[in-house]
Parts: C-alpha cells; structure tokens; sequence
C-alpha cells in the first residue's frame, strides 16, 4: 500500500516536471544587437559535445525529414526548449538525456556548439517515466515505441498496468490495448512503427493466427479501420472454419477415411462422411463440373 502511494506522489511530481518543461521560454530582457538569437531561460548552457544520449530512451525512430526541419528552425532561431538532462555518475560535466533528443540530433545537424539544459537529479526509473510522459505528450512515439516504454517500466521496475495509467496520465484501456501490440509480429510491428499501420489497424490483427498477411493487405489497398476490421472478421471466421475441418478429419477413425475412398473412387469425386457418436451422420458430395453431376445423378439412378 505504501508503495502505491509514493508511485501515485511520484506521478504527481513527474507531471510538474513536465509542467516546467511545457512552460514558454522566457528570453533575457537585454539582447546584444538586434537579430542577434535569444538566450533562453534554463540551468545553463553546456557545450552539446557533453550531452549524451539515453540508451532506455523509449523513442527510436527519428525521421530525417523532421530532424531537417528543425535543424533549419534551430539555426535561425536557437533551440527555444531546453533538454531535460541528469547529471552522469561519477562526471559533474556530463549529462545524460532525459527528454530532448530530437532537439539534441537537430543541434547537431545546425553545427549548434552549446544547448540549455534543465537538469534534474533522477534515478532510471523516474528518467523512463519523464522520458515517456513527454514523448506521449507530444505524441512523439509511435505506438510500439510507447508500448515498449510501458513494458520496460513493467519489467525493470515492478509497474502495473494500472500504476502506469496514473503515472504516464492514460486510462489503464490504453495502457493494456498499447501493450497488446507487442503480441504482433516483429514485420508487423515495423508497419506500425514508419506508419503504414495504425494502432488501431494494428489491434485488429491481434487475435488472427496469420496477422502478416492481412497487414499486407490492408497496407496495399489501403483499407480503413472499420475495413480492416470486417476484414479480421471474416478472416476469423475462415480460419475457424478451416480449424474445425482438419480436427473433425484428424478425429475421424480409419474405417470412416476408408470408405471415404473407396466412395471417391466410385463416384469420381470428393467424399466427405461426418459421422456423429449418436449415429447419424450426413455424406457430402462434391463435383466439379456439371457432366459430374449428370454422372452421379445416372448412378444413383440404376
């Protein structure tokens, strides 16, 4: 119980956190000439070359394009959000990100020399924590990073599906149905991760024994949601189908498969006897062409 209560403060803090970072930046009052780039408001500023990237960022893919559009905005206009950074064990100049690593790549890119930074002293934990919730406001990650960010913080730290809603500020649904992507196929992830698949096309392809397939279908014609989800249905219902068929022949005895084709051979054609403990059964007959069922319809005849 006590240990709910601190994740539920710790929720709390974490949301300040951010409130601090979504705050405008204020530029110092004097500027040295005019055009010259405002100074933000942050801790400081620190050569970037001492900034490093976080290996448990949960945010993998950073598209080129928008990378080149905000390194033109950066060396126009200067980064104007500082990066949420902590400090590096054992090193009082280095820092490790804890949010901001688009902004730290497009710096780069603009030939940036210094950043602001906003440093806080967090342990890894809450450094996910931050690092998701300021993603997932900016609906920065796609939906498997966001789903990998959840697990991870389920599997080093303990969470709960519902701790993580009231930490990260979702409902505890949208927690369980993120995660839900992870059942997918690693290819069917990738669809969902560079935005040929949405969440929502993704879920419906959750409970399919052959998702692939379908992704590919739904990628290729472009179906909606609500199509794709049809689509799943009756998808299902084929599987089922074809499920039910091999279980009701693979319990089939040899005397039954036996006369199945010894029937197939007299008629010329397919045999399919279901046969009930009761029994009763029916015979199924199936014909290709119409001269078979003129043929069977002279045997029967006789």
């Amino acid at each position: 119980m006590a240990d709910d209560q601190s994740k539920k403060r710790l929720g709390r803090g974490l949301a300040a956190l951010i409130g601090e970072m979504d705050q405008p930046v204020v530029a110092k009052a004097s500027v040295a000439s005019e055009g010259e780039k405002p100074i933000v408001s942050s801790d400081r500023v620190v050569p970037i070359e001492n900034i490093r990237a976080n290996p448990n960022n949960p945010r993998r893919v950073f598209s080129d394009s928008d990378l080149e559009d905000l390194s033109n905005s950066i060396s126009e206009h200067g980064v104007v959000q500082p990066i949420l950074v902590r400090p590096v064990a054992g090193d009082t100049d280095r820092w490790e990100i804890i949010a901001g690593e688009r902004r730290w790549r497009a710096s780069q890119r603009a030939g940036i020399h210094t950043v602001p930074i906003i440093v806080r002293d967090v342990d890894d934990r809450q450094a996910l924590e931050l690092a998701i919730i300021e993603n997932v406001q900016r609906a920065d990650l796609n939906p498997v990073e966001e789903a990998l960010g959840y697990q991870q913080l389920i599997d080093d730290h303990s969470y709960k599906q519902a701790d993580l809603g009231k930490v990260i500020g979702k409902s505890r649904s949208h927690v369980a149905n993120t995660l839900r992507l992870l059942k997918l196929p690693e290819n069917v992830r990738g669809m969902v991760s560079v935005g040929a698949l949405s969440s929502g096309h993704a879920r419906t392809l959750i409970t399919l024994d052959n998702p692939e397939e379908l992704a590919e279908k739904i990628v290729k014609e472009g179906l909606s949601v609500r199509q794709a989800e049809h689509l799943a249905g009756s998808w299902n219902d084929e599987q089922n189908n074809k499920t039910a068929k091999r279980k009701s022949n693979n319990e089939k005895d040899a005397d039954t498969r036996a006369l199945e084709r010894k029937l197939a051979d007299v008629l010329g054609m397919k045999v399919t006897i279901n046969h009930k403990s009761s029994g009763k059964g029916k015979i199924v007959l199936e014909y290709k062409t119409l001269d078979q069922l003129d043929e069977l319809e002279r045997k029967l005849s006789q």
